[in-house]
């Protein structure tokens, strides 16, 4: 099986260098017309440059490809609508959105300003909201399409020092799993991926000595698939450094009791039971936690 996107069209935010560029890249040489969105700002969200797009455009055109630079904050519903609009003119539709951009400003939550906390969340999350409301109607009336969030170890498992940046890509995993019941009827499928790679946004972050292996083209392949013909919907994968892993929310088997029994002290006397994550599950919706919190028999997929 070859992965191509002959006749599709692809916006990827957050293109004009590290993974965006790289996404952009290989969609072009896979066949898609792409749009290189990028503000040109700095790691923290200041500034605005449309050169980092243009020059990613320009790396496409000399592979024979075509592609469009557009500078729309993703935080700018109306730049980022224009965006679309000016897309769907040019080329009749959008196939592919991989939510890219994002912006660091890490502190320890002590030392972190309101402002730099909505900072984050605006960027990453916001961002994210804006750009797939921006293609949600015209995806569905066409009956196909499939949208990537970047989401992140950190924001799957916590990270010291960035409080707003974890909460921010914890929330793109909760958007992705309600957008993809909602978007599965007209065959709009939504993933996450959680990469690990040597970028600007890693570059004090990521050792030293792991740099070399970590380069964002290993991360490509993960997020080339998820936004594919042949993507899954609902999927968040781990990426990079040649290794490829899935993250579920899990839940445990738990217990149920009832009455009496009902009491913080039973909580605490039977914790063991309760977190014992033997022959955990996987609930596709809120709805089938639900039924098993209340004890009624369900079977799923275990972790």
């Amino acid at each position: 099986m070859t992965i191509r996107f002959d006749n599709r069209v692809a916006i990827v935010t957050g293109a004009g260098g590290g993974l965006g560029r790289c996404y952009a890249l290989e969609l072009a040489r896979r066949g898609a017309r792409v749009v290189v969105n990028d503000l040109g700002g700095a790691r923290d969200g200041t500034g605005a440059s449309l050169a980092a797009a243009q020059a990613v455009v320009a790396e496409i055109e000399a592979l024979g490809g075509e592609a469009m630079a557009n500078g729309a904050s993703v935080t700018d519903a109306t730049a980022v609508d224009k965006m679309v609009g000016v897309v769907r003119e040019r080329w009749g539709r959008v196939d592919v959105l991989i939510n890219n951009a994002g912006i660091l400003r890490d502190k320890t939550f002590a030392r972190m300003s309101l402002e730099d906390f909505r900072s984050v969340i605006e960027v990453n999350l916001m961002g994210s909201v804006i750009c797939s409301k921006a293609v949600w109607a015209l995806m569905r009336e066409q009956g196909y399409g499939r949208i990537l969030m970047a989401t992140s170890s950190s924001g799957l498992y916590g990270n010291f020092g960035q409080a707003n940046y974890c909460a921010a890509k914890a929330g793109l995993v909760g958007l992705m799993k309600t957008l993809a019941l909602e978007g599965a009827r007209n065959d709009v499928r939504v993933n996450a991926i959680a990469p690990l790679a040597a970028t600007r946004m890693t570059d004090d972050v990521i050792p030293a000595e792991a740099l070399d292996r970590l380069g964002p083209e290993s991360v490509v392949p993960a997020a080339i698939y998820l936004v594919s013909e042949e993507a899954p919907t609902n999927t968040i994968l781990n990426a990079g450094g040649g290794g490829f892993e899935a993250t579920h929310v899990t839940l445990t088997r738990g217990i149920h009791v009832a009455g009496a029994a009902m009491t913080a002290e039973t909580v605490a006397e039977r914790f063991a039971e309760i977190i014992d994550r033997a022959g955990d599950i996987v609930p596709q919706t809120s709805i089938e936690q639900g039924v098993v919190a209340l004890g009624a028999p369900l079977s799923f997929e275990p972790s």
